[in-house]
């Protein structure tokens, strides 16, 4: 049976974290650790990327839990995917998967768990798992649940994305995420789970679709 679902509470968070490094035998700051990453995504810059976000992330982990091989390193992964997050810069996920190695030593734990748990994290630049990398798989399809929303939901999503990148000028902001969007779209399936597909496959290509619609008619 998985883990009781996460609520968007600040003690909803803790109890999830402590709950996972319990079971993964992670040992001394533990809570030090955790509340540093619920910080890290309560920066107030982000629009998306933050704990609504995680908590939607953590969700869908548990919901595609029975793909995975082994469903409590692919949630240490979720909670440390976006924790280093600025939209100026191309390498957040490798500084998360760094983040991620540090933090979870000092936790003392497994070598073989930090290391899949950075890999998973460094994955979520391309979210393009192989056929047989299950736990990749649920990581990726969880982390793009969001792209399988209603209509409302989606515009939500990509109205918070705009603010993430309010630095850019709209111009290079459409050209940008058209950019995303056709690379996305091109892909023979969105989501490396048969779940995913059912779930969110027809969702998540109209809901593209259509933004990018959008995009091209102000020139994107």
């Amino acid at each position: 049976m998985s883990p009781a679902r996460p609520d968007l509470t600040r003690q909803g968070l803790v109890d999830a974290w402590l709950g996972c490094c319990r079971r993964v035998r992670a040992r001394d700051d533990v809570a030090g650790v955790g509340a540093r990453l619920i910080a890290s995504y309560a920066e107030p810059a982000r629009a998306y990327h933050g704990l609504d976000h995680l908590v939607d992330v953590l969700i869908q982990v548990d919901r595609l839990a029975d793909v995975s091989l082994d469903p409590d390193v692919v949630r240490l992964a979720a909670w440390f995917h976006d924790a280093v997050y600025d939209p100026v810069r191309a390498d957040n996920e490798t500084r998360s998967a760094a983040l991620a190695e540090r933090e979870l030593r000092t936790l003392r734990v497994d070598p073989a768990v930090v290391t899949e748990v950075a890999r998973l994290v460094r994955l979520t630049v391309t979210h393009d798992p192989g056929p047989d990398d299950r736990n990749g798989s649920v990581l990726c399809d969880a982390d793009l649940a969001v792209l399988g929303r209603d209509e409302s939901g989606y515009l939500a999503y990509a109205q918070a994305i705009r603010a993430e990148y309010g630095h850019l000028d709209d111009a290079s902001f459409r050209a940008g995420r058209a950019d995303v969007l056709r690379r996305l779209l091109a892909r023979p399936t969105l989501y490396g789970t048969t779940e995913g597909q059912r779930r969110w496959e027809e969702a998540a290509r109209r809901n593209l679709t259509r933004e990018l619609a959008t995009l091209h008619s102000y020139g994107g």
